[in-house]
């Protein structure tokens, strides 16, 4: 079959006036949600300890539709690197960005659920704070705001809007999030919601289109195979087995993840959160599917492409106009869709977990927070040069490895670890895994991670008898 497709394309030759018209239709979608939410939360009267409910869980109101919703959406704004990791490694994307997560959101489903629900939480250091004490809640809010500040969803944003507009990544970074802030702002937890809500639909059958057209245009799995390197089809990409079983320690980072636990919380029960997360997980599998495939077929079509941009300059040239359109929607509903839920996220722990209980109350505090949390990500995409792989790999290694022990262990065996142990564990994590990063090694040692590290010297804290941190 003949390959016209070129490596390296103008994104806007291939959008014809029906592919503008289409995205701009998503997008006043998007925008119509968020003002319908805010209508229906200007019909209810509430007291102030209700609208603080409101504002960070839609008032504990989550139904399963809404639910399954907003948990997807959420979780997929880092397209590019899904898909450039897809693009150099194949199906090794798939295993480290898929089925380690899939494990994990059905170890938070079936074992974790019911551990939480009845400490009535509104936030997951507020969870932790019940747990264990007061110091160990603005420790864990510390390590849930760095966790949260959406870094990698500003960097693909701004990606996003550099394929159009071309310039540097900054002021394209800049411009993406000033639009995500003017709604971010304006309802609370339920702009959110009703955002993801249309976010959701668009997304999932854009990455799905690809695959289709894919499959149409070139053929099945023996296009893949005849036209990709060996390691495309390796579980481990060439990575090796230690670095693969690092991103799934990064994956169990769910387990503590304050996006999971946030719905979790907003949902009317505990039946409707588990049932939501299984049916969530579903949809994951099939999307990771599509986006692991899809960049497969990318990398078979187009191999000297630029890896972050492959996925996009293929699916341009595959799909005829309007689906061009609708398409990019997709792409940028999946980046909103998570950018607008973490700056919120984000938000909320500075004003509500570390600011303190005189500003829980004041609604212009928690969004002067994330005007300056969607500050701070820009300036942390500035320092780490725009690499989204790295921006995984370092924060995820530092909150699974100084986070996610003290939490499990507060919640598997309650009252048998102290604030103070809690808070000296995790300062024991942070201490090794920073000085095994600045460490130089060679030989055996350099193959060692530092999560592994961090989690051993995390381990080691909790491992002392309790009656040594009680006072």
């Amino acid at each position: 079959m003949k390959n016209d497709f070129k490596s390296v394309i103008n994104f806007q030759d291939y959008l014809s006036g029906i592919d503008w018209v289409i995205f701009i239709l998503v997008l006043m979608f998007t925008f119509l949600s968020v003002i319908y939410g805010q209508y229906l939360k200007k019909k209810q009267k509430r007291s102030t300890d209700e609208s603080l409910v409101e504002l960070l869980l839609m008032g504990r109101k989550l139904t399963l539709p809404l639910f399954v919703a907003t948990l997807v959406a959420t979780w997929y704004g880092g397209i590019f690197g899904v898909t450039r990791i897809a693009f150099e490694k194949g199906i090794f994307n798939f295993v480290t960005q898929g089925f380690f997560w899939y494990v994990t959101y059905l170890l938070f489903a079936f074992f974790i659920l019911k551990k939480i629900s009845h400490f009535n939480a509104l936030t997951l250091p507020d969870l932790v704070g019940k747990m264990f004490g007061p110091r160990s809640l603005k420790l864990s809010a510390i390590f849930n705001f760095f966790n949260v500040v959406p870094i990698v969803y500003v960097i693909s944003l701004g990606l996003f809007f550099k394929l159009f507009w071309g310039g540097q990544l900054l002021p394209n970074m800049l411009i993406g999030v000033f639009i995500v802030l003017l709604y971010a702002t304006f309802g609370g937890f339920r702009s959110i919601v009703f955002s993801d809500l249309v976010q959701f639909y668009v997304m999932c059958l854009g990455v799905l289109s690809i695959l289709i057209f894919s499959i149409f245009k070139f053929g099945g799995l023996d296009y893949l195979v005849n036209n990709l390197p060996h390691n495309h089809f390796s579980i481990t990409g060439d990575e090796g087995w230690a670095t693969t079983i690092v991103w799934g320690l990064i994956a169990l980072s769910t387990l503590v993840n304050p996006a999971f636990y946030q719905r979790c919380f907003a949902a009317k029960s505990d039946a409707i959160a588990k049932k939501g997360i299984i049916i969530s997980t579903f949809i994951w599998f099939i999307f990771d599917i599509c986006t692991t495939l899809g960049a497969m077929y990318a990398k078979a079509t187009i191999p000297n492409a630029p890896s972050d941009i492959a996925y996009f300059t293929y699916a341009l040239q595959l799909v005829p106009p309007g689906f061009r359109g609708f398409f990019l929607a997709g792409v940028l509903a999946t980046i909103l869709s998570t950018l607008d839920s973490y700056l919120f996220i984000a938000g909320t722990t500075l004003t509500y977990d570390i600011l303190g209980k005189k500003f829980r109350n004041k609604i212009w505090i928690h969004h002067a927070g994330i005007v300056l949390v969607a500050c701070i990500a820009v300036l942390m995409a500035q320092i780490f040069d725009g690499n989204i792989k790295t921006v995984w790999k370092t924060l995820g290694s530092y909150y699974s490895s100084c986070l996610l022990l003290p939490v499990l262990a507060g919640q598997f065996f309650p009252k048998r670890i102290s604030d103070n142990q809690f808070v000296i564990s995790c300062l024991i994590g942070v201490i090794g895994t920073t000085w095994w990063i600045l460490t130089p090694r060679s030989g055996f040692w350099a193959n060692i991670d530092e999560l592994y590290i961090g989690m051993l010297c995390t381990l080691t804290g909790l491992l002392f008898p309790y009656h040594i941190f009680k006072k």
